[in-house]
């Protein structure tokens, strides 16, 4: 039986819930395709409407703009990596393994789409890589994050605090920690598959050495 997971976004992000509609879901999955394949900069409104096979006036009443679609997606992934892990440390009751669970979850790289209506998370991961950035280094940050438009993000930021507090009440910086390994975890993985020279890829597993690295840096720091 297949199934389709979804999480409330906030409102603030999107004109018309995308999630209440067969054309809302179509406009955040072909989103997904088309920033995979051409870049965020290359990324219009009018080539999502052709690879839709609709208009532009369609994608502005669920959007305002392209940066709102991109946000969608982010805010989209860091609800759905916060449910793995809940799901995986729920029933895990030593705190470095729950560490160490979260950090296999946030460098794990994500399976291809089963269906022709789920969003592809391996895209979805490749985009969190590359593309993650411009949804917060832009002049009106201060606007975009008063609606709550990385509250995911940030709870999945602090469920790593806390598993950090429990492993180590009285480390100081749980939440500077936690940012970091989150925002280490993709950039890393850019790094290494891009720009080589700044990592210790030696043309091995990216992941399995990303993972090791972050392993190393968290527990050399708390424990």
């Amino acid at each position: 039986m297949e199934f389709q997971i979804s999480f409330k976004v906030s409102d603030a992000i999107y004109v018309k819930d995308p999630e209440s509609s067969t054309i809302g879901r179509q406009i955040i999955k072909s989103s997904i395709d088309l920033i995979n394949d051409l870049g965020f900069e290359h990324f219009t409104l009018k080539k999502l409407a052709i690879e839709i096979n609709s208009t532009e006036a369609t994608i502005y009443r669920y959007f305002e703009n392209k940066h709102k679609i991109l946000l969608y997606i982010l805010n989209w992934y860091w609800c759905y990596i916060e449910y793995l892990v809940m799901f995986n440390i729920n029933n895990v009751d030593k705190p470095k393994e729950k560490l160490e669970i979260i950090i296999k979850l946030v460098t794990q790289e994500l399976p291809d789409s089963n269906h022709k209506f789920d969003y592809n998370k391996k895209y979805i991961n490749n985009i969190i890589i590359s593309e993650s950035s411009k949804a917060y280094l832009v002049k009106n940050i201060d606007e975009i994050n008063a609606h709550n438009s990385f509250k995911p993000y940030k709870e999945l930021c602090n469920t790593l605090a806390n598993n950090i507090l429990d492993f180590n009440p009285n480390y100081k910086y749980p939440r500077s920690l936690s940012s970091t390994i989150i925002e280490t975890a993709h950039n890393h993985v850019f790094f290494c598959e891009n720009l080589p020279n700044l990592t210790d890829s030696k043309d091995t597993n990216n992941t399995e050495l990303t993972y090791n690295f972050l392993h190393e840096l968290l527990f050399s720091s708390i424990s």
